[in-house]
C-alpha cells in the first residue's frame, strides 16, 4: 500500500494496522506487549527504538521489509524473519531443546565433571573463535541432550553438579542462539537454565541463569523486568561472597555490568554509572588477571563497559577517549573484543565521523565476523556505513555491508 513519506514510524505502524483490520489489542499481544504500549508508539508518546521489536511488529504485519514501518531507503536489506529459523544451526538445536525426551536414558549418563568440562570447553570456543555461532551450534544439540539425560538419571551431589553444567548449557545456548532464535525458543531456553539452576540450589549458579534471563528480557524491551531479576540475583549472591570463590564474585560483577548498560540504554545516567563502579569496585577485588569463564567478567570487561554505557548514554566524546586507553588485546574473548568495536563504531557515528567508524567496524568483522553478522547493532552501523560512507570510501563500505549481509545483493 502506499503511506505518505512523512508519517513518522508509530503513524505508520497505526495505519499499516488499520488497513489490516487489526485491533490495537490483537497487534500489541502478537508483540507480547500491552495495549498501552502500542498505543504510545503509535501516538509519538514513546519513542521505538528496540531493532528487535520492530521486527516483532513487521512479523505480526506481515511484512518482508522492514523499511515499510522505518520508511527509510529500501537499499538496505532487513528481512523479517517471517519463518522460524534464521541459522543452519537452529534446526538442530530446536529438535534438541522442543523434542526433550521424558524416558530414561538408554546409555549411561555422562560423568558430571566431564560434562562440566565439556561445557566449559564449548564456552571457550564461543569467545576465541570468529565464526562462534556456527561452531558453537554444531556442538550443542549433543550436549544438550547429555546433560539433559545426566540430570534425569543422576541423584544426589551428582544430580546436582549435573544441574549446574545443564543450566550452563542453556546459558551457552541462549548466548549463541541470540538474535536468530525465534522468541518461544529463547524463552524456553532462559526459563530452563533458570529452573535448573534453582534446582541445583547453587547461588552462583542461580546469578548467572538470572544474567542470561536479563538478556533476554533487555533485548526484547522489558528493561524493567531485566533490572528486577538482576538486582534480585545480585541480592541473594551478595551475602556468601566473603568468602566464595573467585567465579561467585565474577558472576557478582557481571550482573552489576548487566545492570549498568541497562540503565544507560533507558538514559538513567546516575543509576548507570552507580552500577558500572559497583562492577568495577569488585574487578578490583580480584585478581588483575581474572576473568569469569562465561561472562568473561574481569578488568578488561569492566573497561569495555565504560565505553558501552557511555556510548549508550550518547556521551560519544567520552566514549572514545576511554577506547583509546584500552588495550583490546587483554581481552581473551573475541566475541567481546568485536563488540567493543562495534561500540567505539557507534560512538563515531554519534559524531559523524564515518571514516574512523568504517575503520573500526572493519577491525570488529575482522575479529568477530559471526559476532558482527548477527548482532543488530553492528549491523545497523555497516548499513549507515553503507548508506552515508565518504565518496572514497564507499568501495568499502559496500564490502563490509556485503560481508555483514545487509546490502539488498547479499
Amino acid at each position: 500500500m502506499d503511506i505518505p513519506e512523512d508519517l513518522s514510524i508509530g503513524e505508520r505502524i497505526k495505519v499499516l494496522r488499520e488497513s489490516r483490520g487489526m485491533s490495537r489489542p490483537v497487534l500489541a499481544n502478537l508483540c507480547g506487549r500491552g495495549t498501552d504500549w502500542l498505543k504510545k508508539i503509535e501516538s509519538g508518546e514513546r519513542e521505538l527504538r528496540s531493532h528487535s521489536l520492530l521486527l516483532r511488529l513487521a512479523a505480526a504485519l506481515q511484512l518482508s521489509d522492514l523499511s515499510v514501518i522505518t520508511g527509510r531507503p529500501s537499499d538496505v536489506a532487513q528481512p523479517v524473519p517471517l519463518g522460524r529459523l534464521n541459522h543452519p544451526g537452529m534446526p538442530a538445536i530446536w529438535a534438541a531443546v522442543m523434542h526433550r525426551s521424558l524416558a530414561p536414558a538408554s546409555t549411561d549418563p555422562v560423568e558430571p565433571a566431564v560434562l562440566q568440562g565439556r561445557v566449559d570447553q564449548t564456552w571457550q570456543l564461543w569467545h576465541t573463535s570468529k565464526n562462534n555461532r556456527t561452531e558453537v551450534s554444531a556442538l550443542l544439540p549433543e550436549l544438550i541432550r547429555n546433560a539433559e539425560a545426566a540430570a534425569r538419571c543422576l541423584d544426589g551431589q551428582d544430580r546436582r553438579t549435573a544441574l549446574v553444567a545443564l543450566s550452563d548449557v542453556y546459558r551457552l545456548t541462549g548466548q549463541a542462539t541470540a538474535y536468530v532464535a525465534p522468541a518461544e525458543l529463547a524463552w524456553v531456553v532462559a526459563d530452563r537454565a533458570m529452573a535448573a539452576a534453582e534446582q541445583a540450589d547453587q547461588p552462583a549458579a542461580i546469578a548467572a541463569a538470572a544474567w542470561n534471563m536479563g538478556n533476554i528480557l533487555r533485548e526484547t524491551s522489558y528493561a524493567d523486568e531485566a533490572l528486577r531479576v538482576v538486582t534480585e540475583a545480585a541480592d541473594l549472591i551478595r551475602p556468601h561472597l566473603d568468602n566464595a570463590p573467585d567465579d561467585w564474585r565474577g558472576v557478582y560483577g557481571a550482573l552489576q555490568l548487566h545492570a549498568a548498560v541497562t540503565h544507560a540504554r533507558e538514559g538513567n545516567e546516575g543509576d548507570a554509572w552507580r552500577h558500572w563502579d559497583k562492577g568495577n569496585q569488585v574487578a578490583k577485588s580480584l585478581p588483575a588477571s581474572y576473568v569469569h569463564p562465561s561472562t568473561v567478567f574481569g578488568r578488561a570487561n569492566v573497561d569495555f563497559h565504560e565505553v558501552s554505557v557511555a556510548t549508550d548514554l550518547k556521551k560519544a566524546q567520552k566514549a572514545i577517549g576511554l577506547a583509546d586507553d584500552i588495550d583490546p588485546s587483554v581481552m581473551p574473548s573475541c566475541e567481546r573484543q568485536a563488540r567493543l568495536w562495534v561500540e567505539v563504531a557507534r560512538g563515531h557515528l554519534q559524531r559523524g565521523d564515518r571514516t574512523a567508524a568504517l575503520h573500526v567496524m572493519k577491525l570488529a568483522h575482522e575479529i568477530g565476523r559471526e559476532t558482527v553478522a548477527y548482532t543488530p547493532a553492528a549491523r545497523s552501523v555497516a548499513a549507515d556505513l553503507w548508506r552515508k560512507a565518504p565518496r572514497a570510501l564507499r568501495p568499502e563500505a559496500a564490502h563490509l555491508a556485503e560481508a555483514v549481509g545487509v546490502t539488498a545483493a547479499a
